[in-house]
């Protein structure tokens, strides 16, 4: 993240699927994933746009970017980030099927890392 300057723990608000707007609850589904900054992180400004990957698995729903295309550009630029919510909002909702999450929100917290674990 030293090429965009952005420490480890910054953070910013992002829509989950932009495919799905801000309808909640909203269904996630195993596989990859096109989300949107809602607040700029760093030199990203929203409404960047943030490609990556989501886990439906287990009892609540991981998500990772990769790559971020900011709105003015062609290019992706590789990035390490997370998508982090307290008290148990990434949790799966009951009802939920095999391969799907459904989850109360459709927007949260964004965070970079330097690696995932």
């Amino acid at each position: 993240m030293r090429y965009l300057r952005l420490p480890v723990g910054a953070g910013a608000l992002v829509e989950f699927d932009v495919n799905q707007g801000d309808a909640e609850p909203t269904t996630l589904y195993e596989g990859r994933v096109e989300s949107m900054l809602l607040s700029d992180l760093g030199p990203l400004d929203s409404p960047t746009r943030l490609y990556g990957y989501v886990w439906t698995s287990g009892p609540q729903v991981v998500i990772r970017y990769y790559e971020a295309r900011p709105p003015d550009s062609a290019a992706r630029v590789p990035i390490c980030a997370v998508v982090r919510m307290a008290q148990g909002q990434m949790l799966k909702l009951s009802g939920s099927l095999p391969g799907t999450a459904v989850i109360k929100y459709s927007r949260g917290g964004v965070f970079i890392v330097d690696k995932f674990l």
